[in-house]
């Protein structure tokens, strides 16, 4: 076993290198179901009560379909930045600190 691998190895045995990739996992999957839940809900809203969405708004042609759609799209924006934020922010570093420490 060459030195990195043995650094490597010697990382991922440690416990703050499991709690971090457990936790970077399930915040991961937070996000990924709060995604498909925002966009299917829309789909889901399109297929079964397109009435709701085919309101105008105010006196305009404009339908609430598109704010809503919109939203669904910068929700999806709002959520990388926060995915990116909290790895830049939490992850990034933790890792770079077991790196430092175990030499990989």
């Amino acid at each position: 076993m060459t030195e990195s691998q043995a650094a490597h190895a010697a990382m991922a045995s440690d416990p703050r290198y499991r709690a971090l990739v457990q936790d970077r996992a399930r915040f991961g999957w937070l996000l990924t179901f709060a995604i498909c839940a925002i966009y299917f809900g829309y789909v889901l809203l399109i297929a079964f009560r397109p009435d709701i969405l085919a309101r105008p708004i105010g006196q305009g042609v404009t339908t609430l379909g598109i704010p809503v759609g919109l939203g669904v799209i910068l929700a999806g924006v709002a959520l990388t930045a926060i995915c990116v934020w909290r790895a830049n922010r939490h992850y990034d570093p933790a890792m770079q600190a077991l790196r430092e420490e175990h030499g990989a």
